[in-house]
């Protein structure tokens, strides 16, 4: 593979997050993850610089490579290397995995288009039908129980099960394969068999208060996702201020957190990062809008490339942060393809805010603790900025 860098999720949620993408917002726990630009180093062992594990990419190809000479499974092989590294952000995906997680880099998934939550009496509720979806077609609605997927029932399994059901094993994981769902609404009670497909996510949505507040929720940084966060802020209303709602936002592209923080930046530093021990810099476009009234909103689901934007615009002074302190998800991880088609990441490097400040470990704390009533705060810190004309 080309040597891109990755942000990526705790090992503990990693194969969970690749299967769970947006079937649920309460479910996006590191779906998605963040490249780097491509440094051009290739795929190598790092050596020098930060801290970082002792087993490299060339360590865990060469026991891939092994492993299949000697006709055992290369990608079990690189696990057992990986769980020796002693890096906790590393991780060995299928060839399958990787596909999905491409494509959710892509702002797509495959699946019905469901959300769904647990309710306190362990019970599996619809709370969203993706316009469109197989699962919209079929007559699905939002408040609907989900009773059984493929006969397996669902009350009071975790939710990150179910949507491990909804989208199927490695080979059931595609579009045009099928899933059949147990239903019930009021007293009718039903099955539905469904199509997957493929289908789009709304990474970036925009809506205006009553207040006259453009509202931007950035869910992650898939490709367009920046441009789209560019857009939103133009076509806001020029007499009010702007909240941009990281909360939940489990990370993406890169390039696409750099191009969002150029919304509201004049140029300058975005970060700072490390690769095998060669320090670099990320810096935003000129041109962005920085005299609009900014709040970033972000919680403890807000992760590794949303971070760096939060990080941005706190450390440069254009946003006030409210909300609770992030993941703390700031290590770079690279990618190294294993011959039977498996992907292993191994942690390169760690970026920096402008101020320099490490978020590996540590998060960011903003400058506002608030809880639930986050967007309310928001309004009235704005109140408080003022009008920027």
């Amino acid at each position: 593979m080309s040597g891109r860098e990755l942000f990526c999720q705790p090992r503990r949620v990693r194969r969970a997050a690749a299967l769970t993408l947006v079937f649920a917002g309460l479910l996006v726990t590191g779906a998605a993850t963040g490249a780097f630009p491509d440094p051009g180093q290739g795929d190598r062992k790092p050596t020098g610089g930060s801290p970082r594990a002792a087993v490299g990419h060339e360590d865990v190809t060469r026991a891939a490579a092994q492993a299949m000479a000697d006709g055992k499974s290369p990608m079990e092989a690189a696990e057992r290397a990986v769980s020796r590294s002693g890096d906790r952000w590393a991780a060995v995906y299928s060839e399958g995995e990787y596909q999905e997680f491409e494509e959710a880099l892509d702002g797509q998934y495959t699946g019905v288009g469901l959300w769904a939550r647990r309710e306190r009496s362990g019970r599996i509720e619809v709370t969203r039908v993706q316009a469109g979806s197989p699962a919209a077609t079929a007559g699905i609605r939002k408040g609907d129980r989900l009773r059984s997927v493929d006969g397996s029932h669902v009350d009071g399994r975790p939710v990150t099960d179910v949507v491990s059901l909804l989208r199927g094993d490695a080979s059931d994981a595609r579009a045009g394969t099928t899933v059949t769902l147990g239903l019930e609404r009021g007293t009718h009670a039903w099955t539905e068999t469904l199509r997957r497909a493929l289908l789009s996510t709304d990474s970036v949505t925009v809506r205006k208060l009553s207040s006259g507040i453009t509202v931007i929720k950035v869910s992650a940084f898939t490709r367009g996702s920046g441009e789209l966060v560019r857009d939103a802020v133009r076509q806001a209303p020029a007499d009010a201020g702007i909240v941009l709602d990281l909360r939940g936002n489990s990370g993406g592209l890169v390039g696409e957190a750099v191009t969002a923080a150029s919304a509201f930046l004049d140029g300058g530093l975005v970060a700072t990062y490390d690769v095998d021990g060669v320090q670099r810099a990320l810096h935003a476009d000129p041109g962005g809008d920085t005299a609009r009234p900014l709040v970033a909103l972000v919680d403890g689901g807000t992760m590794s490339a949303a971070e760096m934007l939060t990080g941005a615009l706190q450390d440069r002074g254009r946003a006030v942060v409210l909300g609770s302190r992030t993941f703390g998800k700031g290590s770079i991880q690279m990618p190294t393809r294993l011959p039977d088609g498996a992907v292993a990441e191994l942690t390169v490097g760690h970026y920096r805010t402008p101020s320099g400040h490490t978020v590996d470990g540590r998060g960011i704390t903003p400058d506002l603790e608030v809880g639930t009533e986050a967007l309310e705060r928001a309004e009235t810190v704005l109140s408080g900025l003022g009008d920027p004309s």
